[in-house]
Protein backbone atom coordinates (compact mmCIF):
# COMPACT_ATOMS: atom_id res chain seq x y z
CA UNK A 1 0.00 0.00 0.00
CA UNK A 2 1.13 3.33 -1.12
CA UNK A 3 0.88 6.83 0.26
CA UNK A 4 1.84 9.88 -1.73
CA UNK A 5 2.82 13.37 -0.71
CA UNK A 6 2.35 16.83 -2.60
CA UNK A 7 5.73 18.59 -2.29
CA UNK A 8 6.50 22.00 -3.07
CA UNK A 9 9.60 23.95 -4.24
CA UNK A 10 10.58 27.51 -4.46
CA UNK A 11 13.56 29.21 -5.16
CA UNK A 12 14.04 32.83 -4.72
CA UNK A 13 17.48 33.51 -6.10
CA UNK A 14 19.75 36.12 -7.27
CA UNK A 15 18.15 36.27 -10.52
CA UNK A 16 15.15 33.86 -11.08
CA UNK A 17 12.60 32.76 -9.05
CA UNK A 18 10.63 29.49 -9.76
CA UNK A 19 8.04 26.98 -8.69
CA UNK A 20 8.03 23.30 -8.65
CA UNK A 21 5.22 20.92 -7.40
CA UNK A 22 5.96 17.23 -7.28
CA UNK A 23 4.33 13.71 -5.74
CA UNK A 24 6.16 11.63 -3.28
CA UNK A 25 5.43 8.07 -3.39
CA UNK A 26 6.19 6.24 -0.08
CA UNK A 27 5.54 2.79 0.27
CA UNK A 28 7.02 -0.06 3.13
CA UNK A 29 9.72 -2.05 1.30
CA UNK A 30 9.73 -5.07 4.40
CA UNK A 31 8.28 -8.12 4.09
CA UNK A 32 5.07 -8.93 5.95
CA UNK A 33 6.87 -10.52 8.69
CA UNK A 34 9.79 -7.38 9.27
CA UNK A 35 9.70 -4.37 10.84
CA UNK A 36 7.88 -1.65 8.32
CA UNK A 37 10.88 0.07 6.62
CA UNK A 38 9.25 3.04 4.84
CA UNK A 39 10.85 4.66 1.73
CA UNK A 40 10.31 7.51 -0.98
CA UNK A 41 10.25 5.19 -3.73
CA UNK A 42 9.00 7.53 -6.98
CA UNK A 43 9.12 11.45 -7.17
CA UNK A 44 7.43 12.92 -10.12
CA UNK A 45 6.85 16.44 -11.14
CA UNK A 46 3.30 17.59 -11.48
CA UNK A 47 3.75 21.14 -12.22
CA UNK A 48 6.95 23.52 -13.46
CA UNK A 49 6.60 27.05 -13.42
CA UNK A 50 7.97 29.13 -15.87
CA UNK A 51 11.65 31.26 -14.96
CA UNK A 52 10.79 34.51 -13.37
CA UNK A 53 13.07 37.33 -12.84
CA UNK A 54 13.34 37.66 -9.07
CA UNK A 55 11.73 40.94 -8.44
CA UNK A 56 13.40 43.26 -6.93
CA UNK A 57 12.58 47.53 -5.31
CA UNK A 58 16.23 47.99 -5.53
CA UNK A 59 19.98 46.00 -5.12
CA UNK A 60 19.48 45.84 -1.44
CA UNK A 61 15.83 44.75 -1.00
CA UNK A 62 13.43 42.41 -2.78
CA UNK A 63 9.95 43.10 -3.46
CA UNK A 64 7.82 41.14 -1.28
CA UNK A 65 4.21 42.26 -2.39
CA UNK A 66 5.40 41.37 -6.28
CA UNK A 67 7.19 37.74 -5.61
CA UNK A 68 3.37 37.16 -3.49
CA UNK A 69 1.48 38.02 -6.45
CA UNK A 70 3.82 35.73 -8.83
CA UNK A 71 3.35 32.62 -6.48
CA UNK A 72 -0.05 33.40 -5.64
CA UNK A 73 -0.48 33.65 -9.75
CA UNK A 74 1.31 30.08 -9.69
CA UNK A 75 -0.76 28.91 -7.60
CA UNK A 76 -3.42 28.90 -9.64
CA UNK A 77 -1.91 27.54 -12.73
CA UNK A 78 -1.17 24.62 -10.67
CA UNK A 79 -4.76 24.64 -9.59
CA UNK A 80 -3.87 24.03 -6.17
CA UNK A 81 -4.28 25.79 -2.69
CA UNK A 82 -1.60 25.74 0.49
CA UNK A 83 -3.99 22.90 2.18
CA UNK A 84 -3.08 20.96 -0.77
CA UNK A 85 0.75 20.92 -0.01
CA UNK A 86 2.15 18.07 2.43
CA UNK A 87 6.02 18.93 2.34
CA UNK A 88 9.02 20.69 0.38
CA UNK A 89 11.17 23.76 0.80
CA UNK A 90 10.99 27.51 0.17
CA UNK A 91 14.23 28.82 -0.25
CA UNK A 92 16.06 31.86 -1.14
CA UNK A 93 19.47 31.65 -2.69
CA UNK A 94 22.69 32.96 -3.56
CA UNK A 95 23.19 36.61 -3.45
CA UNK A 96 19.21 37.28 -2.78
CA UNK A 97 19.36 35.66 0.78
CA UNK A 98 21.54 38.73 1.76
CA UNK A 99 18.78 41.16 0.86
CA UNK A 100 18.27 43.30 3.40
CA UNK A 101 14.76 42.41 3.74
CA UNK A 102 14.88 38.57 3.11
CA UNK A 103 13.36 36.99 6.27
CA UNK A 104 10.71 39.62 6.12
CA UNK A 105 10.09 38.21 2.03
CA UNK A 106 9.84 34.35 3.33
CA UNK A 107 7.46 35.76 6.57
CA UNK A 108 5.15 37.43 3.90
CA UNK A 109 5.11 33.99 2.01
CA UNK A 110 4.76 31.96 5.12
CA UNK A 111 1.21 31.45 4.79
CA UNK A 112 0.86 30.60 1.55
CA UNK A 113 3.44 27.41 2.17
CA UNK A 114 1.15 25.25 3.94
CA UNK A 115 2.04 23.57 7.23
CA UNK A 116 5.13 21.88 6.13
CA UNK A 117 6.54 23.76 3.68
CA UNK A 118 10.12 24.95 4.76
CA UNK A 119 11.57 28.83 4.91
CA UNK A 120 15.39 28.15 4.22
CA UNK A 121 18.49 29.74 3.26
CA UNK A 122 22.25 28.83 3.29
CA UNK A 123 25.04 27.41 1.10
CA UNK A 124 25.60 24.26 2.19
CA UNK A 125 21.80 22.67 1.83
CA UNK A 126 21.64 24.82 -1.80
CA UNK A 127 24.72 22.62 -2.67
CA UNK A 128 23.08 19.27 -1.88
CA UNK A 129 19.84 20.11 -3.25
CA UNK A 130 21.47 21.73 -6.51
CA UNK A 131 23.21 18.69 -6.78
CA UNK A 132 20.33 15.92 -6.17
CA UNK A 133 18.49 17.98 -8.73
CA UNK A 134 20.79 18.35 -11.71
CA UNK A 135 21.54 14.59 -11.45
CA UNK A 136 25.08 14.59 -9.88
CA UNK A 137 24.18 12.27 -6.96
CA UNK A 138 23.01 9.85 -8.68
CA UNK A 139 25.51 10.31 -12.01
CA UNK A 140 28.13 9.68 -8.89
CA UNK A 141 26.61 6.19 -8.63
CA UNK A 142 26.07 5.33 -12.00
CA UNK A 143 30.15 6.05 -12.77
CA UNK A 144 31.52 4.96 -9.59
CA UNK A 145 33.77 8.00 -9.95
CA UNK A 146 34.13 11.76 -7.36
CA UNK A 147 31.70 13.80 -8.79
CA UNK A 148 32.19 17.91 -7.80
CA UNK A 149 28.66 19.26 -9.13
CA UNK A 150 29.07 23.30 -9.40
CA UNK A 151 25.48 25.21 -9.29
CA UNK A 152 26.77 28.84 -10.85
CA UNK A 153 24.04 31.35 -10.63
CA UNK A 154 23.72 34.97 -10.82
CA UNK A 155 25.83 35.59 -7.05
CA UNK A 156 27.31 32.73 -6.41
CA UNK A 157 28.57 29.18 -7.10
CA UNK A 158 27.59 26.17 -4.78
CA UNK A 159 29.98 23.38 -4.87
CA UNK A 160 29.16 19.87 -3.63
CA UNK A 161 31.65 16.99 -3.70
CA UNK A 162 30.04 13.17 -4.06
CA UNK A 163 30.92 9.59 -3.74
CA UNK A 164 27.93 6.94 -4.43
CA UNK A 165 25.44 8.77 -4.00
CA UNK A 166 26.85 10.52 -0.66
CA UNK A 167 27.65 13.72 0.49
CA UNK A 168 31.44 14.15 1.17
CA UNK A 169 31.97 17.95 1.36
CA UNK A 170 30.29 21.27 0.22
CA UNK A 171 30.93 25.27 -0.42
CA UNK A 172 30.30 28.58 -1.90
CA UNK A 173 32.10 30.81 -3.94
CA UNK A 174 31.27 34.49 -4.93
CA UNK A 175 31.19 33.65 -8.53
CA UNK A 176 27.85 34.05 -10.74
CA UNK A 177 26.93 35.98 -13.92
CA UNK A 178 25.18 38.97 -12.40
CA UNK A 179 28.10 39.97 -10.54
CA UNK A 180 28.60 43.20 -12.82
CA UNK A 181 24.86 44.15 -14.95
CA UNK A 182 24.44 46.46 -17.70
CA UNK A 183 21.40 48.55 -18.29
CA UNK A 184 19.87 48.80 -22.26
CA UNK A 185 21.87 52.24 -22.86
CA UNK A 186 24.98 49.82 -22.91
CA UNK A 187 26.04 51.59 -19.22
CA UNK A 188 27.34 48.87 -16.14
CA UNK A 189 24.45 49.32 -13.94
CA UNK A 190 26.08 47.42 -10.79
CA UNK A 191 29.21 46.09 -9.57
CA UNK A 192 29.08 42.99 -6.73
CA UNK A 193 31.02 44.22 -3.51
CA UNK A 194 32.54 41.15 -3.79
CA UNK A 195 34.55 42.18 -7.15
CA UNK A 196 36.03 45.05 -5.18
CA UNK A 197 39.82 44.78 -5.71
CA UNK A 198 39.66 41.65 -7.78
CA UNK A 199 38.52 44.09 -11.34
CA UNK A 200 38.46 47.35 -12.32
CA UNK A 201 34.93 47.79 -13.71
CA UNK A 202 32.62 50.28 -11.73
CA UNK A 203 29.24 51.60 -11.85
CA UNK A 204 28.68 54.05 -14.91
CA UNK A 205 31.42 53.01 -17.19
CA UNK A 206 30.39 51.86 -20.63
CA UNK A 207 29.85 47.79 -20.79
CA UNK A 208 33.47 46.73 -22.89
CA UNK A 209 32.89 43.23 -23.99
CA UNK A 210 36.91 42.96 -23.75
CA UNK A 211 36.80 43.33 -19.63
CA UNK A 212 33.63 41.62 -18.96
CA UNK A 213 35.89 38.59 -21.01
CA UNK A 214 38.66 39.63 -18.56
CA UNK A 215 36.22 39.69 -15.65
CA UNK A 216 34.88 36.21 -16.30
CA UNK A 217 38.43 34.46 -17.31
CA UNK A 218 39.52 35.83 -13.86
CA UNK A 219 35.89 33.87 -12.15
CA UNK A 220 36.69 30.64 -14.54
CA UNK A 221 40.32 30.50 -12.83
CA UNK A 222 38.57 30.81 -9.09
CA UNK A 223 36.72 27.88 -10.70
CA UNK A 224 39.67 25.62 -11.60
CA UNK A 225 41.29 25.91 -8.39
CA UNK A 226 38.29 25.26 -6.48
CA UNK A 227 38.45 21.71 -8.83
CA UNK A 228 41.94 21.38 -7.69
CA UNK A 229 43.12 21.91 -11.31
CA UNK A 230 44.88 24.98 -10.51
CA UNK A 231 46.96 25.61 -7.43
CA UNK A 232 44.84 27.49 -4.92
CA UNK A 233 45.96 31.02 -4.27
CA UNK A 234 44.19 34.76 -2.46
CA UNK A 235 41.74 34.78 -5.53
CA UNK A 236 40.16 31.34 -4.31
CA UNK A 237 39.77 32.81 -0.38
CA UNK A 238 39.12 36.02 -1.68
CA UNK A 239 35.66 35.08 -3.32
CA UNK A 240 34.89 32.31 -0.53
CA UNK A 241 31.77 33.10 1.35
CA UNK A 242 31.50 33.22 4.94
CA UNK A 243 28.27 31.67 5.31
CA UNK A 244 29.15 27.95 4.44
CA UNK A 245 29.46 25.97 7.66
CA UNK A 246 33.44 24.97 6.41
CA UNK A 247 36.45 26.64 4.19
CA UNK A 248 36.03 24.75 0.85
CA UNK A 249 38.63 22.22 0.50
CA UNK A 250 39.46 21.48 -3.20
CA UNK A 251 39.83 17.74 -3.90
CA UNK A 252 43.37 16.06 -4.42
CA UNK A 253 42.12 13.48 -6.52
CA UNK A 254 40.47 13.77 -10.28
CA UNK A 255 36.82 14.51 -10.30
CA UNK A 256 34.15 14.17 -12.78
CA UNK A 257 32.31 17.85 -12.76
CA UNK A 258 28.96 18.31 -13.27
CA UNK A 259 27.47 21.78 -14.16
CA UNK A 260 24.10 23.40 -13.56
CA UNK A 261 22.32 26.64 -12.49
CA UNK A 262 21.91 29.91 -15.48
CA UNK A 263 25.48 30.38 -16.32
CA UNK A 264 25.71 26.49 -17.19
CA UNK A 265 23.12 27.46 -20.04
CA UNK A 266 25.94 29.31 -21.78
CA UNK A 267 28.54 27.04 -21.79
CA UNK A 268 27.50 24.56 -24.45
CA UNK A 269 26.01 27.46 -26.17
CA UNK A 270 26.77 31.02 -27.18
CA UNK A 271 24.52 33.65 -26.55
CA UNK A 272 24.60 37.41 -27.52
CA UNK A 273 27.18 38.46 -25.09
CA UNK A 274 24.41 41.54 -23.24
CA UNK A 275 21.23 39.42 -24.46
CA UNK A 276 20.51 39.08 -20.40
CA UNK A 277 22.13 42.48 -19.32
CA UNK A 278 24.83 40.35 -17.01
CA UNK A 279 28.15 38.53 -17.77
CA UNK A 280 26.40 35.51 -17.64
CA UNK A 281 27.15 34.58 -21.34
CA UNK A 282 30.82 35.64 -20.90
CA UNK A 283 31.84 33.84 -17.72
CA UNK A 284 29.67 30.32 -19.33
CA UNK A 285 32.16 30.79 -22.07
CA UNK A 286 35.05 31.24 -20.08
CA UNK A 287 34.30 28.09 -18.42
CA UNK A 288 33.94 26.12 -22.14
CA UNK A 289 37.83 27.51 -22.40
CA UNK A 290 39.27 26.83 -19.11
CA UNK A 291 40.64 23.57 -18.17
CA UNK A 292 37.33 22.50 -16.13
CA UNK A 293 35.91 21.71 -19.76
CA UNK A 294 39.49 19.37 -21.09
CA UNK A 295 38.34 16.58 -18.79
CA UNK A 296 35.27 14.75 -17.94
CA UNK A 297 32.62 16.82 -17.22
CA UNK A 298 28.71 16.79 -17.96
CA UNK A 299 25.73 19.32 -17.71
CA UNK A 300 22.88 18.46 -15.44
CA UNK A 301 19.99 16.59 -16.36
CA UNK A 302 18.84 19.72 -15.28
CA UNK A 303 20.45 23.27 -15.37
CA UNK A 304 18.76 26.24 -14.19
CA UNK A 305 16.15 24.36 -12.55
CA UNK A 306 18.44 22.34 -10.54
CA UNK A 307 17.52 23.95 -7.32
CA UNK A 308 14.08 24.44 -7.19
CA UNK A 309 14.05 20.44 -8.22
CA UNK A 310 16.02 19.57 -5.32
CA UNK A 311 13.77 21.71 -3.10
CA UNK A 312 10.98 20.01 -4.46
CA UNK A 313 11.77 16.67 -4.99
CA UNK A 314 14.41 15.83 -2.71
CA UNK A 315 14.42 17.59 0.35
CA UNK A 316 11.89 15.57 2.20
CA UNK A 317 13.88 12.46 4.03
CA UNK A 318 11.81 9.63 5.73
CA UNK A 319 12.86 8.75 9.57
CA UNK A 320 13.61 5.29 10.59
CA UNK A 321 10.15 3.43 11.45
CA UNK A 322 10.71 2.02 15.12
CA UNK A 323 10.15 5.63 16.54
CA UNK A 324 8.35 6.70 19.44
CA UNK A 325 5.95 10.29 19.62
CA UNK A 326 3.88 11.07 22.49
CA UNK A 327 1.70 14.45 23.17
CA UNK A 328 3.68 16.19 19.71
CA UNK A 329 1.59 18.60 18.03
CA UNK A 330 2.63 18.71 14.41
CA UNK A 331 4.01 20.11 12.32
CA UNK A 332 7.38 20.97 14.27
CA UNK A 333 9.01 23.67 12.62
CA UNK A 334 12.52 25.19 13.28
CA UNK A 335 13.91 23.35 15.48
CA UNK A 336 17.63 24.04 16.34
CA UNK A 337 19.92 20.77 16.63
CA UNK A 338 22.25 21.35 19.44
CA UNK A 339 24.94 18.49 20.50
CA UNK A 340 24.35 19.60 24.10
CA UNK A 341 21.27 21.06 25.46
CA UNK A 342 22.19 24.48 27.66
CA UNK A 343 21.38 25.24 31.31
CA UNK A 344 18.79 28.03 29.95
CA UNK A 345 16.60 27.75 26.46
CA UNK A 346 14.34 29.93 24.76
CA UNK A 347 12.63 27.30 23.02
CA UNK A 348 12.33 23.50 22.13
CA UNK A 349 15.35 21.81 20.82
CA UNK A 350 16.34 18.50 19.17
CA UNK A 351 18.95 16.78 20.68
CA UNK A 352 20.88 15.08 18.16
CA UNK A 353 23.07 11.75 19.19
CA UNK A 354 25.08 9.23 17.59
CA UNK A 355 23.28 6.68 19.33
CA UNK A 356 24.34 3.03 20.01
CA UNK A 357 24.27 -0.16 17.34
CA UNK A 358 22.37 -2.99 18.76
CA UNK A 359 22.26 -1.39 22.71
CA UNK A 360 21.55 -3.46 25.32
CA UNK A 361 18.35 -3.01 27.64
CA UNK A 362 20.69 -1.74 30.25
CA UNK A 363 22.45 0.83 28.33
CA UNK A 364 18.89 2.02 27.31
CA UNK A 365 18.01 2.46 29.93
CA UNK A 366 21.18 4.12 31.23
CA UNK A 367 21.03 6.41 28.55
CA UNK A 368 17.22 7.72 28.99
CA UNK A 369 18.62 8.09 32.68
CA UNK A 370 21.01 10.27 31.84
CA UNK A 371 19.05 12.39 29.71
CA UNK A 372 15.90 13.13 32.07
CA UNK A 373 17.26 16.26 33.92
CA UNK A 374 18.39 17.70 30.47
CA UNK A 375 15.63 17.46 28.36
CA UNK A 376 12.91 17.74 31.27
CA UNK A 377 9.39 17.01 29.95
CA UNK A 378 9.95 18.06 26.65
CA UNK A 379 12.12 15.37 25.27
CA UNK A 380 13.19 15.54 21.62
CA UNK A 381 15.93 12.95 20.29
CA UNK A 382 17.20 12.41 17.08
CA UNK A 383 19.46 9.79 16.75
CA UNK A 384 21.56 8.27 14.24
CA UNK A 385 21.46 4.63 15.11
CA UNK A 386 18.48 2.56 14.97
CA UNK A 387 17.01 2.78 18.66
CA UNK A 388 14.77 5.44 18.83
CA UNK A 389 11.96 3.27 20.06
CA UNK A 390 13.11 1.63 22.62
CA UNK A 391 14.88 5.15 24.19
CA UNK A 392 11.33 6.80 23.70
CA UNK A 393 10.18 4.02 25.40
CA UNK A 394 12.55 4.10 28.61
CA UNK A 395 11.71 7.74 28.56
CA UNK A 396 8.29 7.37 28.88
CA UNK A 397 8.23 5.33 31.71
CA UNK A 398 10.61 7.31 33.65
CA UNK A 399 8.60 10.79 32.33
CA UNK A 400 4.79 12.22 33.43
CA UNK A 401 2.21 11.28 31.19
CA UNK A 402 1.85 14.32 29.71
CA UNK A 403 5.74 14.97 28.70
CA UNK A 404 6.09 15.36 24.88
CA UNK A 405 8.20 12.87 24.02
CA UNK A 406 9.68 12.74 19.89
CA UNK A 407 12.27 9.97 19.49
CA UNK A 408 13.26 9.37 15.70
CA UNK A 409 16.31 7.64 14.23
CA UNK A 410 18.19 7.06 10.72
CA UNK A 411 18.72 11.13 10.66
CA UNK A 412 21.95 12.82 10.58
CA UNK A 413 21.46 16.62 10.59
CA UNK A 414 24.76 18.49 10.67
CA UNK A 415 26.24 21.37 13.02
CA UNK A 416 23.86 23.76 13.06
CA UNK A 417 21.13 22.42 10.97
CA UNK A 418 17.58 22.95 11.94
CA UNK A 419 14.35 20.68 11.12
CA UNK A 420 10.79 20.56 10.32
CA UNK A 421 8.90 17.57 11.40
CA UNK A 422 5.52 16.36 9.81
CA UNK A 423 2.82 13.87 11.49
CA UNK A 424 3.92 10.22 10.37
CA UNK A 425 3.79 8.61 6.83
CA UNK A 426 2.58 4.91 8.15
CA UNK A 427 5.20 4.78 10.91
CA UNK A 428 7.88 7.07 9.90
CA UNK A 429 7.67 10.55 9.81
CA UNK A 430 9.19 13.17 7.18
CA UNK A 431 11.88 15.44 8.01
CA UNK A 432 13.75 18.33 6.22
CA UNK A 433 17.20 19.19 7.33
CA UNK A 434 17.99 22.74 6.67
CA UNK A 435 20.73 25.44 7.62
CA UNK A 436 19.26 28.92 8.58
CA UNK A 437 22.03 32.05 7.06
CA UNK A 438 20.22 35.17 7.90
CA UNK A 439 23.36 37.43 8.98
CA UNK A 440 23.54 41.09 10.46
CA UNK A 441 24.49 43.13 7.21
CA UNK A 442 26.61 45.35 9.06
CA UNK A 443 28.51 41.75 11.03
CA UNK A 444 28.58 40.14 7.41
CA UNK A 445 30.33 43.16 5.59
CA UNK A 446 33.37 44.11 8.24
Amino acid sequence: MSERLRSLGLDVGTTSTQLVLSELVIENRASGFAVPEMEIVSRRLLYQSPVHFTPLLDENRMDAPALRRLVEREYQKAGITRDDVDTGAVIVTGETSRKENARAVLEALSDLAGDFVVAAAGPDLESVLAAKGAGAEELSRKLGKDVLHMDIGGGTSNLCLLRDGAVLATGCLNIGGRLIKADGNGRVSYVSPVLAGLCPVKAGDTADRETFRKVAALLARALEMAAGLRPADELLTALSTREAAKPWTPPKQTVVLSFSGGVADCVEREHPWLVFGDMGPELGQAIKASRLCRGEYVLGAQTIRATVIGAGCHSTQLSGSTVYCQNIPFPLKNLPVVRELPERRDGPAVLALPGLKAPSYAQVTALAESLIPRLGEEALVCLEQDMAKALGQALAVRLPPNARILCIDRVKPGEGSYLDIAGPVGQAFPVVVKTLVFQDRARREL
